[in-house]
């Protein structure tokens, strides 16, 4: 086996892959039916293991996302479902999840999860606060699929919706203690990573020519749905963090507006303070 993950490490490393050890460790624990950790303790494998692992590397060597091989991605705390269809969580989304966790809500707040995709942040941040009521949004059927999924056993409520079209939740407006939002936000014509260009849907992924046709009207729908004193958080690209301060700013009805990195320090997210203007 360590013979098969280090030549599978190094078609990796050819085929452009960062993460080419760990890639090779994780096929072969999916492959093995154990976890990476376990892997040095486990029997010699048989022929049947080998056959499976040549074709798990052969797909990641044509840059499948791992996480499509495995079926799962991690975040934070979670282990998520994902495939086809379903944007992959990223650890660049943690940030502000733990920014979001730190924050001082009533003991009982009302969360909503914009653009919520496979349930990721929901998800997180039910469990961290049992109290809470979480609603997660996407206007993705394919998404909200695995958004099910991931959030059977838990209270969030999934709903589908497009979060620009105006009206929508209205129904909420004033009550929000915090919305989080990870929406589509690439600028058109970015060079992305083949995993990302050819297996996350571009529909999560794009938002308009400068990154901002979502995060405008979002930010609006937040300022709606937040109560005074409400928490707004908004991923963006790492090109447009001053774009989107200046929107959030912009609405007049927020205060403390933050930008915000993520853990490899990259600007990523923008925070803000729901202030007592209607």
């Amino acid at each position: 086996m360590r013979d098969a993950i280090d030549s599978a490490a190094a078609l990796f490393v050819d085929a452009g892959i960062d993460s080419a050890r760990y890639d090779a460790e994780e096929l072969a624990a999916h492959a093995a039916g154990t976890q990476r950790g376990r892997l040095a303790l486990l029997d010699p494998p048989d022929d049947e293991f080998f056959g499976r692992y040549r074709e798990l590397v052969a797909a990641r060597s044509s840059r499948v996302p791992l996480q499509h091989l495995i079926g799962t991605a991690a975040f934070g705390p979670e282990t998520l479902q994902v495939g086809p269809g379903v944007f992959i969580p990223r650890p660049e989304t943690e940030a502000m999840l733990e920014w979001a966790l730190a924050q001082p809500l009533r003991l009982r707040p009302v969360i909503v999860d914009a653009c919520t995709g496979s349930g990721a942040l929901a998800v997180a941040l039910s469990r961290a606060r049992p109290g809470a009521r979480v609603l997660a949004v996407d206007d993705s059927e394919p998404a909200l699929n695995y958004a099910r999924r991931n959030c059977a056993g838990t209270p969030v409520e999934l709903l589908r919706a497009d979060v620009t079209t105006p009206g929508v939740l209205s129904e909420l407006y004033g009550q929000v203690d915090l919305v989080v939002a990870n929406p589509p936000y690439i600028p058109e014509g970015a060079d992305l990573d083949p995993e990302v260009a050819q297996h996350d849907p571009s529909h999560a992924l794009f938002g308009g020519p400068d990154g901002m046709s979502v995060i405008a009207p979002l930010t609006v729908l937040a300022a709606r749905l937040l109560r005074p004193g409400g928490l707004f958080a908004v991923e963006h690209d790492d090109t447009t963090s001053a774009a989107t301060v200046a929107i959030v700013r912009g609405t007049g009805c927020f205060d403390d507006v933050v930008a915000r990195s993520d853990l490899a320090g990259r600007p990523r997210f923008v925070t803000a303070v729901r202030n007592d203007q209607r």
